[in-house]
Parts: structure tokens; sequence; C-alpha cells
């Protein structure tokens, strides 16, 4: 069964999208070092450093 075939019980969560995968924009740099280290699949790790590599970089071309 999918994720989303349960959503009249269910409240939204605003950290989750529709399939229930974890929302990485609004963490910050603390957050997702922690979800980083807790995370085993790879696919998620990638997506995690990419969202790091992505907060880093605005604040070394601010400097």
């Amino acid at each position: 069964m999918a994720v989303g075939q349960n959503q009249r019980n269910r409240k939204n969560d605003s950290m989750l999208t529709k399939t229930g995968k974890a929302r990485l924009g609004p963490l910050n740099t603390t957050q997702l070092t922690t979800l980083l280290e807790k995370s085993t699949k790879p696919k998620e790790k990638a997506k995690i450093q990419r969202a790091l590599n992505r907060q880093v970089k605005p604040a070394v071309a601010a400097a």
C-alpha cells in the first residue's frame, strides 16, 4: 500500500510530501547534517548532501 492512501484519516504534515518523503527545503544546516548521519539509504544521503550544498553556496558567495 502506498503511503498516501489514507489521506482522509491522517493530519497533513507539512514536512512530508504526499508520498511520505521528507521535505528538505525548510531544514537548516544542523538539521540536515543530523539527518545525513541517521540516513542509511544512499539515494537519501545524496539528496540530503545536495540540499546541504545548496545551502552552503550562498553563504560562501556573500563572504
